[in-house]
C-alpha cells in the first residue's frame, strides 16, 4: 500500500502516532463532543486535530485510553477504526444518537445495538451481505451492567443503519420512496429499536479486523411516535450516553485485568 503520510509514522487521515492512543477508544461522531468526552478522563490531552477526527488521550484506572471522533456515517467511520487498530487500538465504544422506532422508546431514552441492519454501503465492500453485523458481547456485556449500575433507561437490540438522514425522515419525496417506505415497515414489524449510521460499518470491520467494538446511542426523537400523536419530547444532550460509555470502559478494563 501506498504510505500517504509520507514517512511522517501518522495515520493519514486520524493523524495518530504509534503510542498516542490507548487500546481502549470511545468513538463519537461530533469532533466537538471529544473535549466533552475526555473530561471524565484523568489527564486528557489532544494529540490530533485533521478533518472531522479529533483526538484526545487520557487514563481510566490507570489505563490509556482515548477518544476519537468518526464524523457522519460509515465511510469515516471505518477510516477511523482501521487506523486506529493500526496503532494499537483494540476495544471501541460508539456513543453517538439515534431516532426510536419502537412505541415504548422514548427522548433521552438509550439504545445498546446487539446488531445493525446493513442498509449502508461501506459494509458491503468488507463483507458479503448474508454476513450480520454484530456488536461484540464483551461490550454489550459491559454497557449493559454501566446503565443498570447507573439506573439509566435503556433498551437492547438491533438497529438500522442507513447512508442517507432525509431518506428516513423524508422518504416520500424521493424517486425510491416505495423501496424505502416497505424496508421501514419491515424494520418496524422486526422490532428494530433505533435508526442510525454507523454502527453497521463499525461492527462488520471490526470484525474482520478481530477487534471489540459496540455502541450506545441517546434516542433524541422517535419519529413513529410523533406519527401516532404521541408525546415525542427531543432530548439533545448526550451526557449520558457518554457517562455509561465511560462506566462500560471501565468494567472492560477491570474483566480484561482479571
Amino acid at each position: 500500500m501506498v504510505d500517504y503520510s509520507q514517512g511522517s509514522g501518522k495515520a493519514y487521515h486520524i493523524g495518530v502516532s504509534q503510542g498516542e492512543i490507548g487500546e481502549y477508544v470511545i468513538l463519537p461522531g461530533d469532533p466537538k463532543r471529544c473535549a466533552k468526552i475526555a473530561k471524565h478522563f484523568k489527564d486528557a490531552k489532544m494529540v490530533a486535530d485533521s478533518r472531522e477526527y479529533v483526538t484526545y488521550t487520557g487514563y481510566l484506572d490507570g489505563v490509556k485510553v482515548s477518544v476519537t471522533s468518526t464524523g457522519i456515517g460509515g465511510p469515516s467511520a471505518a477510516i477511523a477504526l482501521e487506523e486506529l487498530v493500526e496503532k494499537g487500538a483494540k476495544t471501541f465504544i460508539r456513543v453517538g444518537t439515534c431516532g426510536g422506532m419502537q412505541e415504548e422508546i422514548l427522548g433521552g431514552d438509550l439504545v445498546i445495538a446487539t446488531g445493525a441492519i446493513r442498509l449502508e454501503g461501506t459494509s458491503k465492500e468488507y463483507a458479503p451481505i448474508e454476513f450480520p453485523a454484530v456488536a461484540h458481547q464483551d461490550v454489550i456485556n459491559a454497557l449493559n451492567q454501566a446503565c443498570n449500575k447507573l439506573n439509566f433507561a435503556k433498551h437492547i437490540g438491533v438497529v438500522q443503519c442507513k447512508d442517507s438522514f432525509y431518506g428516513q425522515h423524508r422518504p416520500s419525496t424521493l424517486p425510491n420512496h416505495h423501496e424505502l417506505l416497505n424496508k421501514w415497515d419491515a424494520w418496524l414489524k422486526l422490532n428494530t429499536l433505533a435508526s442510525e449510521m454507523e454502527s453497521a460499518a463499525l461492527f462488520i470491520v471490526a470484525q474482520y479486523l478481530r477487534v471489540r467494538c459496540g455502541s450506545i446511542f441517546l434516542v433524541v426523537a422517535n419519529q413513529e411516535r410523533e406519527k401516532k400523536g404521541l408525546k415525542n419530547e427531543q432530548v439533545h444532550d448526550t451526557e449520558n450516553a457518554i457517562i455509561a460509555a465511560v462506566e462500560a470502559l471501565r468494567i472492560l478494563i477491570q474483566n480484561d485485568k482479571k
